[in-house]
């Protein structure tokens, strides 16, 4: 019997089950930056990187602020590596993230009705790997009424996929492992780590980074974010 839920957020809420380097993708095509995927790919990776060695989001930055920021460091690390003609950054930058941002408040149009539904019937906790702003954008975008707390990697020093984080968000419940469904877009870090401290899990699975991701498959796979209400009740 499911007696708590915990969500992942990023990929999973404002996405679609749809890894963030895929929306940031389609964002450079639609403001016509002409970069092949590799190189996008792997200026994505040195943004991650960059943001995760130094902290250039601070605590109070919405999710557009962060993706301005993100872009910045992307579109910056193409133009010193030749990628990308001077000035692009100023060009691109604010375009990609108004993009991102309204293709991601599109998503959490569509997960909000499941967010409002599972909030009334469970105690429900927030477990992600971010980078120390989530709650900043949980309120941004009206979220985190639905939830009791929030832990969150940059905050308790743990990351997906390390379990420890997804007991701590049990524990935050007061309730058992197998009382708690955890939903999440990553069979690595979300369902796999999840179900190895006996939890309920359901994968939202999109496209992911990797081709090898997109061909596992689990019994857990859930293709629409509502498909949580048939699971939970």
């Amino acid at each position: 019997m499911i007696k708590g839920i915990i969500f992942d957020y990023g990929g999973t809420i404002d996405s679609r089950g749809v890894h963030w380097s895929e929306v940031i993708w389609d964002g450079y095509q639609a403001c016509g930056v002409g970069i092949d995927k590799a190189v996008f790919r792997d200026a994505y990776v040195y943004a991650e990187r960059e943001l995760a060695r130094v902290r250039h989001i601070l605590p109070n930055d919405n999710f557009h602020d962060l993706l301005l920021k993100k872009m910045k460091i992307e579109l910056q690390w193409l133009v010193d590596n030749g990628h990308l003609a001077e000035g692009a950054t100023e060009a691109f930058a604010e375009p990609i993230a108004d993009y991102c941002y309204e293709a991601a408040r599109n998503a959490i149009a569509d997960a909000r009705p499941v967010l409002e539904e599972l909030a009334s019937r469970y105690p429900m906790m927030l477990v992600s790997n971010f980078y120390g702003n989530v709650d900043s954008v949980l309120r941004d975008f009206d979220l985190r009424r639905y939830f009791k707390g929030v832990i969150e990697s940059a905050v308790v020093g743990i990351r997906k996929p390390d379990p420890t984080i997804f007991r701590l968000g049990v524990v935050a419940l007061g309730l058992e492992p197998e009382e708690v469904l955890v939903v999440g877009d990553s069979l690595k870090k979300d369902i796999l780590p999840a179900r190895s401290i006996g939890c309920h899990v359901a994968w939202l699975k999109g496209k992911g980074w990797t081709a090898e991701e997109d061909l596992q498959t689990d019994p857990s796979v859930i293709k629409n974010l509502s498909d949580v209400l048939t699971t939970a009740f």
